[in-house]
C-alpha cells in the first residue's frame, strides 16, 4: 500500500489544541492554592491532576507539538508514546474522578482510586516497553496509528492505547449514565452527568473508528481518512463536551441562584418603587450600586429595606382602608390575592399619612394581625384594578396612586 506524508500540519487544529490546553492548565493553576491548603482532598487532588493531564494532552497532540517534540529529543515518533502515556494516564484519572466525586465510603474511594493508578501506570509501562522494542524510523505527525499498523510491537502498541482508552471511557460513559438516573440526582447535576455520558461515549466511537482504520490495514485496504480526517477533528468538540459536562454541576446551582434572585429582584420592583422614599428612622440602609453587587445580596438588602419600610408604616396602618378594599378585591380574586390588595391599600394610604401627617398616627392595636410576609405578592397587588377604583373615592389614596 502506498505510504503517505502526513507531516503537513493543520494550523486550526494547533490553534484550538494551544487554546483548550492553555486554559485547563490556567484552571489548574488557579486551584493549586486550594490544593495545598486541602492536599488530603481526594476529590480535589483528582480535579487537579485531570485538568493538568488533560491540559498536557491537548497541547501535546496538537501537530506542531508532535514534530518539536521529535525534534528536542532527536528520537524519531517519540511523541507518539509520549502522547499514548498521557492518554492512558487521563483515563485512568477520569475514573478516578468520577469515582471519588460520586458519594461513596471513603475506604472503598481510595481503594478504587488506587487500583486506577496502578492499572493505568502497568498501561504507561506498556506502551513504553512496546515503543522501544518495535521500530518506528519514517516520523508521521498525523497518520502515525494507519502507517504503523502492521509493524510488530508498534502494532500492539497502538492497539494497547486504544483499547485502554476506549474500556475506560466507556466504563466512565455507563456510571455517569446509571449516577444520573438516581433518585436524588437532579437539576445541573443530571444535566452535566448526561453531557458527560455522551463525551465519554463519543471519545468510545473516535477509539473503534481509529481502530477500524487500523484493521483496515492489517486487511490490506486503506481507510486512513478515518484518522487523518474524521477522528482528527473530534478533539476541540468532545473537550468542549467534557468542560460542559464537568462544569454544569459546579455552576449550574449558582447560575439557578442569581436567576432566581434576579426575577424576585424584577418581581419586588413596583413594591420597591413604591416604599423607597419611605422615611425608617433607627434602620440602616446601606448604598449597594447593582453592577458590582450579587444578586442574591442586593435581594437580601431590599428584603431588609422594604420590611423596615413596612414597619415604619405600622403606626399609620388603617384598618378600614384595608377592609374596604378586602372586600372589593374578593368580587373578582382569590383570597390570597384579595388579602394582598387589601394590605397594598392600606399601604398606600399609610405612606401618603406618613408623608403629610406624619404626628397623627392610627391605634396601632387595632391593626391587622396578619404579618405581609409574601413580599413578591404584595408587589404584583399594586397593579390591582381595585386600587384604581378605590382611587377615585380616596383623596389620599388618589394621591398615592398617582405618585406611583
Amino acid at each position: 500500500m502506498k505510504e503517505r506524508n502526513s507531516t503537513v500540519i493543520s494550523e486550526p487544529r494547533n490553534i484550538g489544541s494551544y487554546i483548550g490546553g492553555a486554559i485547563l492548565l490556567l484552571i489548574c493553576a488557579l486551584k493549586l492554592h486550594t490544593l495545598l491548603k486541602r492536599r488530603h482532598d481526594t476529590l480535589l487532588c483528582t480535579a487537579c491532576s485531570f485538568l493538568f493531564i488533560g491540559g498536557c494532552q491537548m497541547i501535546l497532540a496538537a501537530p506542531d507539538s508532535i514534530a518539536g517534540l521529535n525534534r528536542f529529543t532527536g528520537i524519531t515518533n517519540v511523541s507518539a508514546p509520549v502522547t499514548y502515556s498521557v492518554v492512558i494516564a487521563l483515563a485512568g484519572n477520569t475514573l478516578a474522578l468520577i469515582l471519588n466525586w460520586r458519594p461513596a465510603p471513603p475506604g472503598q474511594a481510595r481503594r478504587i482510586t488506587r487500583l486506577c493508578v496502578t492499572v493505568s501506570a502497568l498501561g504507561i509501562v506498556t506502551i513504553v516497553v512496546l515503543f522501544w522494542a518495535g521500530d518506528a524510523p519514517v516520523e508521521q505527525v498525523t497518520l502515525f496509528d494507519v502507517y504503523y499498523a502492521n509493524t510488530p510491537y508498534i502494532r500492539e502498541m497502538i492497539v494497547t492505547y486504544l483499547t485502554a482508552q476506549g474500556a475506560a471511557m466507556m466504563s466512565a460513559s455507563t456510571w455517569c449514565r446509571r449516577w444520573s438516573k438516581d433518585v436524588g440526582v437532579h437539576g445541573s447535576l443530571r444535566a452535566g452527568l448526561q453531557v458527560l455520558a455522551f463525551a465519554f461515549l463519543v471519545i468510545v466511537c473516535h477509539d473503534v473508528t481509529r481502530l477500524v482504520a487500523v484493521a483496515a490495514r492489517w486487511a490490506g485496504r486503506d481507510l486512513d481518512f478515518l484518522v487523518g480526517e474524521v477522528t482528527a477533528q473530534s478533539g476541540p468538540p468532545i473537550a468542549l463536551l467534557g468542560a460542559i459536562g464537568f462544569t454544569l454541576p459546579l455552576a449550574g446551582p449558582r447560575v439557578a441562584r442569581t436567576t432566581r434572585a434576579l426575577r424576585h429582584l424584577r418581581q419586588l420592583a413596583p413594591l420597591w418603587r413604591a416604599l423607597r422614599q419611605v422615611p425608617t428612622p433607627g434602620a440602616l440602609r446601606a448604598s449597594l450600586p447593582w453592577w458590582r453587587t450579587p444578586p442574591a445580596v442586593l435581594l437580601t438588602a431590599r428584603k431588609t429595606a422594604l420590611y423596615d419600610a413596612l414597619l415604619a408604616l405600622a403606626p399609620y396602618y388603617d384598618p378600614a382602608v384595608r377592609e374596604a378594599a378586602y372586600q372589593a378585591a374578593l368580587q373578582t380574586s382569590d383570597k390570597a390575592y384579595a388579602e394582598a390588595t387589601a394590605d397594598a391599600a392600606m399601604i398606600l394610604i399609610a405612606r401618603e399619612r406618613q408623608r403629610v401627617s406624619p404626628a397623627q398616627v392610627q391605634d396601632v392595636a387595632h391593626a391587622p394581625t396578619r404579618s405581609t410576609q409574601d413580599l413578591v405578592l404584595l408587589s404584583q397587588a399594586l397593579a390591582s384594578p381595585v386600587l384604581s377604583s378605590l382611587a377615585s373615592q380616596s383623596v389620599p389614596l388618589k394621591k398615592a396612586a398617582l405618585h406611583e
